[in-house]
């Protein structure tokens, strides 16, 4: 198999780690096979494929749609995040958990992040290159954000302070007073 599939705490996001062949020449992955995936995480059909640049200490999330849930296989072509999802399904019973990773252009991981998940990344290096695959599409009046430092949750970022945050990102709900999953 070219890939190794690692349950995090929260057992329905995975943590995707390619096999990497590489020599004096340089290296090669297969960064995703429809197949291996559908057999090894999820039986899924993604519809869109997004990427982002973000310069250091940029915090975006923690984004989620309602109705719409998408699912997100998300990973790092240059730089290194910290990347995180937080369950908003009121029957799971890690409801308000999160579950964080570094992703980086380095270690080439992936996560798999089903639908019913917020989810947000730190920028850890100068800037990222941040590549995500979706289960579904983009439709803003379904868009809705947890506040990336609601105490309830408890995301533990992993450098102190200073980050930049867009204003929509900053006025999210706490976990208390959000439009959750069933």
């Amino acid at each position: 198999m070219a890939i190794t599939v690692i349950s995090t705490a929260i057992p329905d996001v995975k943590l995707i780690e390619p096999k990497v062949f590489g020599d004096a020449r340089g290296h090669f992955f297969e960064s995703f096979n429809a197949r291996e995936f559908k057999e090894r995480v999820a039986d899924v059909e993604f519809v869109q494929d997004n990427q982002s640049r973000s310069g250091n200490r940029v915090l975006r999330g923690m984004h989620y749609q309602i109705q719409h849930a998408q699912g997100k296989l998300v990973r790092v072509v240059a730089g290194k995040v910290f990347d995180v999802a937080v369950d908003l399904r009121k029957s799971s019973p890690t409801f308000g958990k999160w579950v964080g990773e570094v992703l980086s252009a380095e270690n080439q991981r992936q996560l798999w992040i089903p639908p019913g998940f917020a989810h947000g990344f730190l920028v850890m290096s100068e800037s990222a290159d941040f590549l995500y695959k979706t289960t579904d599409f983009w439709y803003p009046e379904h868009e809705r954000v947890l506040v990336w430092n609601d105490p309830q949750v408890g995301i533990e970022w992993p450098l102190d302070g200073g980050f930049i945050v867009a204003p929509k990102d900053q006025s999210g709900h706490t976990l208390p007073d959000l439009e959750a999953y069933p």
